[in-house]
């Protein structure tokens, strides 16, 4: 298997004529902890909805532990073996998170002889969701429709996950309890993880690596302790 679980070569997008990414290669290893930060609208967020298939470069190519994808798509690159937890959750909000696990079980075509199994897996990593598992998402706090969100990406039990801003909305305890348990699943299960966090504190303490992104290109990359110094890190922003 390949030392490298995401590898994007000269990927170019944009919207409506405006380009957002301009050639931007990066290399997930694997088991790394990647972490991105950058200026809002700097285009982290596109990037990860293009490593997803969500939105399709203009220019590039997508390369998954060595192997390219069957097309640029959310299933084919599901099938490969990426997850990814999209900013602000997306929850169905009139489902229970039992509904919303059995519907991203069916989704990923996990036969149902098999389901129990990987939602006691999710269990284990997010106990919490124990306790709600049978509540509506739209009654839920942040902290908890955030646990369902990741929860349900664990359920195809990726290899890679991309996750997009999770301190959204989350005090920084709360934050911390949650990403602690995603970042020991590097050595449990040998994931790769890329983290777009604004929370850099707790992002670079879990991260073995970080690169920022300004305008659409990547500016820096080094390791976390080389951004300890705040007037450097603002700087880069």
């Amino acid at each position: 298997m390949s030392d490298t679980a995401l590898e994007a070569l000269g990927l170019s997008a944009g919207f409506g004529g405006r380009e957002v990414l301009q050639d931007v290669s990066l290399t997930l290893k694997a088991g790394e902890i990647l972490c991105l930060i950058g200026h809002n609208g700097a285009g982290k967020s596109t990037l990860l909805r293009v490593l997803f298939g969500l939105h399709r470069p203009s220019a590039g190519t997508l390369r998954v532990f060595g192997a390219t994808p069957a097309s640029y798509t959310p299933a084919a690159l599901g099938a490969a073996g990426v997850a990814l937890v999209p900013e602000g959750r997306g929850v169905f909000p009139d489902l229970t998170v039992d509904e919303i696990f059995g519907l991203a079980l069916w989704s990923a075509g996990v036969p149902s002889s098999g389901q129990k199994e990987r939602i006691e897996e999710v269990l284990e990593v997010l106990p919490r969701i124990r306790e709600f598992r049978t509540r509506r998402a739209g009654t839920l706090s942040g902290g908890q429709q955030q646990m369902v969100s990741i929860g349900r990406a664990l359920l195809t039990r990726p290899r890679v996950l991309l996750l997009d801003e999770p301190s959204i909305g989350l005090a920084p305890k709360l934050f911390q309890d949650l990403i602690r348990p995603i970042a020991a699943l590097r050595q449990s299960r040998g994931m790769s993880i890329l983290l777009v966090e604004q929370n850099v504190r707790e992002a670079f303490a879990v991260s073995d690596r970080v690169l920022v992104m300004r305008s659409g290109r990547f500016i820096f990359e080094g390791a976390p302790a080389e951004l300890d110094d705040h007037a450097k890190l603002m700087e880069l922003f």
